[in-house]
């Protein structure tokens, strides 16, 4: 028997049980699980707030990292520590919450030399996607020479992982949150130049607003995807990756069509295995030797209900991992 989080039904809340291995999916790879984490999408599914789950019975969880203990595949050798993050993990194929997990063999990854597990999940789908951001600016074209970045959400996990990985190339980063007095210190510890308060984007959006930043990474939408959007110097771009906000965007074609600025969509689910390699080399060299401490909050899979409701009402930061205490 093995501890799953398991929603048997639409009607029924997600629950702790006592699950039969033979239930798990009969994929290739059995991982056992060490250490996961919570993300917005875990959050949403765990409280009931979106239909996240398109399949049932399901065990909710986007991120896990652990150690095979089997494989018919032949690719990974027992004893040998991954990470899966996307494919449909916690949604449409049994995720990281449990014990233990059978995946495709194409949906692992080997944990990056100089890693942990433990930090593999510091990082997980918000690292993942705050580099895919970085990366999708830098291949746009934006340089530290540009001037300032925006991060909006900042003291999220992509935001927290934002932040850090644009002062570390140099940027000069502005991070939005709506407790700037509160979380400015950790902000700036991270890396942020400027810490701004998230209530100037909540305003009604302009066509065109003074210009303000080269570019911008956003996980909101919404209206201050709106403001941004309209704030942005010519020639600049944002990536967007998120909806904590909302997932309509009120704006208009003027930033567009008068300031030639771009809409970057970033996605860290269907992302295919070359270029999720390569976001993960690069995380691997850039967060090492304690970087990611100050982003970490360590809690066990027990808290995780309780932590998703806290999440949603804004009342973490950074990335809370789990591990089994």
């Amino acid at each position: 028997m093995v501890r799953a989080l398991i929603q048997r039904d639409k009607k029924s809340p997600p629950a702790w049980e006592d699950v039969r291995e033979d239930e798990f999916p009969a994929e290739a790879v059995t991982v056992r699980v060490t250490h996961s984490a919570l993300n917005y999408k875990d959050a949403l599914a765990l409280t009931g707030r979106a239909p996240i789950f398109r399949a049932f019975p399901m065990v909710a969880g986007v991120d896990l990292a652990g150690v095979v203990t089997a494989d018919a595949s032949a690719t990974y050798a027992p004893g040998v520590q991954v990470l899966a993050t996307g494919h449909g993990l916690g949604e449409a194929h049994w995720g990281g919450y449990a014990q233990l997990a059978r995946l495709r063999p194409e949906w692992l990854i080997p944990i990056p030399t100089g890693l942990s597990p433990l930090e593999a999940m510091t990082i997980g789908t918000a690292g993942l996607t705050a580099m895919l951001s970085v990366l999708a600016l830098e291949r746009f074209g934006i340089t530290k020479d540009d001037g300032p970045i925006l991060v909006t959400g900042a003291t999220g996990g992509v935001g927290s992982l934002a932040v850090l990985l644009l002062g570390k190339r140099g940027f000069h980063v502005v991070a939005a949150t709506g407790r700037p007095q509160q979380e400015g210190a950790y902000l700036s510890a991270l890396g942020a130049a400027e810490i701004m308060d998230r209530a100037e984007l909540e305003v009604e959006p302009k066509p065109l607003a003074k210009e303000r930043w080269a570019a911008a990474v956003d996980v909101l939408g919404g209206r201050a995807l709106a403001n941004v959007l309209s704030g942005l110097r010519y020639g600049g771009a944002v990536a967007a990756s998120g909806l904590a906000q909302s997932m309509s965007l009120p704006a208009t074609v003027a930033p567009f069509i008068l300031r030639n600025v771009s809409l970057l969509g970033v996605d860290s689910v269907a992302l295919s295995r070359p270029r999720r390699e390569e976001a993960w080399a690069q995380l691997a060299h850039v967060v090492s030797g304690g970087l990611l401490d100050p982003i970490r909050s360590l809690r066990s899979f027990s808290d995780v209900q309780s932590l998703a409701r806290d999440l949603l009402d804004q009342k973490a930061r950074g990335r809370i991992v789990l591990a089994w205490s």
